[in-house]
């Protein structure tokens, strides 16, 4: 896709790899829609990068777990920007429960993360697409996680909702594509910012030591690697839809 023209929504874009695909999104002449679900001072700091280095931008708070927010979100990025044709959905969350524990995997924490993990991207993809459509086409990239394909992650509802999403993302292509709206997915490893380290807490050294150490190119990622590997989907072939592509430093090729 030419980026150029283009209007983008972005979820969980106060931080992290929302933030900076944002503001890569953004520097490129791409029309951004901030969302943000609680950090509202962080979407602002993104908000405010962005325009400050001569792009355009809003913010918009929503959970996308709940759908009457998500299409209010569409909503707010036409009404700004008269059509939308980028839909990133990287807003996630987690609750880090050992996965021996099974007694503390409790309804809460399931419908938590799978509400926001697996449920908004398939809400936000239904809300965007008749947008997506009126602009002949579009891209939709999700924010997986290698979690989704191995039995490692912050917890076992965590690895489910990313290999739920990474099912979503093969089948919401072959459903929509017809449309011209390719649909593809990014499983990060271990990446080097402030979301994994305040979950991981004190054992955050011994965790990046550990990913570091069984990674082949002996580095994990930082958001803007992740918000790269985004953009380059975006802005790469017109034919690759359904993908789920590992950007791990080839952790999972051991």
């Amino acid at each position: 896709m030419n980026l150029e023209n283009k209007v983008a929504i972005v979820t969980g874009a106060s931080s992290g790899v929302g933030a900076a695909t944002a503001i890569k999104l953004a520097a490129q002449s791409v029309k951004v829609l901030v969302n943000y679900a609680r950090s509202r001072s962080g979407a602002e700091a993104t908000v405010a990068q962005i325009k400050n280095a001569g792009g355009v931008a809003v913010m918009f708070k929503a959970d996308v777990s709940d759908d009457l927010q998500c299409i209010a979100m569409v909503q707010k990025a036409v009404e700004e920007f008269g059509q939308l044709d980028i839909l990133v959905n990287n807003a996630g969350t987690t609750t880090y429960v050992e996965h021996k524990n099974l007694d503390l995997l409790s309804d809460a924490v399931w419908e938590s993360t799978l509400g926001t993990n697996l449920m908004g991207p398939f809400y936000m993809t239904r809300a965007a697409l008749p947008e997506l459509i009126k602009q002949g086409g579009g891209e939709v990239v999700m924010t997986s996680s290698i979690a989704g394909l191995t039995t490692n992650g912050s917890s076992m509802a965590y690895c489910a909702s990313k290999a739920g999403l990474n099912s979503l993302t093969r089948t919401l292509a072959k459903a929509i594509g017809e449309h011209n709206v390719r649909v593809n997915a990014i499983c990060p490893g271990l990446i080097n910012g402030k979301w994994a380290s305040e979950g991981w807490g004190d054992n955050w050294s011994s965790v990046i030591e550990f990913a570091e150490g069984a990674a082949p190119l002996g580095k994990v990622s930082t958001p803007e690697d992740i918000a790269d590997s985004i953009i380059s989907v975006i802005t790469g072939t017109d034919l690759m839809t359904g993908q789920i592509i590992t950007v791990d430093g080839g952790f999972t090729i051991n």
